[in-house]
């Protein structure tokens, strides 16, 4: 209504969140799946020739099954986003602002400081996610307490002399999937998949009003792909971010991992901050609970809409979800919070 932006300031604000119904429907897929390996805090997922690779901390591993995983090479700073090119040069961006091709550093402009997705096209076009102007990945939460859109979307034509910059004010681009000529990127802080003509850079809303935080996108065997979401919404989160003098002090005297803000992982320290509905009592963590960490990770079809749905519910252990990688009608599943990467049988899931 037309309205309602003046009567709120008497009313007050109504903080709701969309439901997990239909294509999002809870269920235990993600917590009965069995670990294919296990590392820290496994950040991206990248099938190449036959191997599987995935970052952990500042290194990047190769995973098989039945044995431990191999260090493939190690770095100065943390991995943020790993692409291979149509040539199978590995290409990393790091924690740092850098980015390297088959081990050479690529000049950036000084703007990209926070590389939080690569992804390269058909025709060699090389994607980059700038998720803040402001912040590093690993200050992710500030960025989203602090209300942060100043993320931006670059491109690195074949044979081109430099990045171009595509698309700028975006809520935090964690995700990537080019789609011919055009793009499609996950906006996390504005809950939504949005579509990006690689050309002018005009955009246009795919798919909005998602129950959670949306983070890598990587492409299915089908023509679809594959969206993860690394922490949910809840109410007493978003009624937070309203609250512009709470959250201001918030910031400046509570260390980050007590934020009431989204995790990666909870209920490891009695310091977290707890909403009632999420006490465990008589011992039973509730499923349904209100949680600040999930695990999910959404199907989505040749139209980028959901299909189905894979959860680590409240009371799971894999959740902080942040990719995944369609392999060999495998489904790996980097569990950030989790410790661990998730194997999932698609010919036999019964999705």
């Amino acid at each position: 209504m037309i309205l309602d932006p003046i009567l709120d300031v008497f009313r007050g604000k109504a903080v709701t969140i969309p439901p997990l119904d239909g294509a999002f429907r809870p269920n235990t897929r993600l917590d009965d799946a069995p670990a294919f390996a296990e590392l820290s805090s496994p950040d991206n997922l990248l099938p190449a020739a036959g191997r599987l690779f995935v970052s952990s901390g500042n290194a990047v591993f190769a995973i098989a099954a039945g044995s431990e995983p191999v260090v493939v090479e190690t770095f100065a700073s943390t991995v943020t986003a790993l692409a291979l090119s149509p040539s199978d040069e590995l290409t990393v961006g790091l924690e740092s602002g850098k980015l390297l091709i088959a081990g050479k550093e690529i000049s950036l402009p000084a703007e990209i400081r926070c590389i939080t997705a690569l992804a390269y096209a058909d025709d060699g076009t090389l994607w980059l996610a700038n998720g803040s102007a402001q912040h590093l990945l690993s200050q992710w939460a500030a960025d989203l307490m602090k209300k942060g859109a100043s993320g931006s979307l670059w491109r690195l034509g074949p044979g081109g002399i430099g990045f171009q910059k595509t698309a700028g004010d975006i809520a935090f681009p964690y995700g990537l999937h080019p789609t011919g000529s055009d793009v499609l990127v996950s906006e996390s802080w504005r809950h939504q998949l949005v579509r990006f003509d690689g050309l002018t850079g005009n955009r246009s809303t795919v798919l909005t009003h998602l129950p959670g935080y949306p983070a890598r996108l990587s492409p299915s065997a089908d023509g679809g792909a594959w969206l993860t979401l690394f922490a949910p919404r809840n109410r007493l989160i978003e009624f937070v971010l309203q609250e512009t003098h709470y959250r201001r002090d918030m910031i400046d005297q509570v260390p980050p991992a007590y934020w009431i803000a989204p995790a990666l992982a909870s209920n490891r320290s009695f310091l977290e901050p707890l909403q009632c509905g999420g006490i465990r009592t008589m011992g039973i963590h509730k499923p349904w609970s209100p949680s600040r960490s999930y695990g999910l990770v959404v199907r989505l079809d040749n139209t980028m809409q959901p299909q189905f749905s894979l959860h680590s519910r409240a009371n799971g252990t894999r959740h902080g979800i942040c990719s995944v990688a369609e392999q060999d009608g495998q489904l790996f599943i980097a569990s950030k919070g989790g410790d661990c990467v998730l194997s999932v049988d698609l010919a036999s899931g019964g999705f």
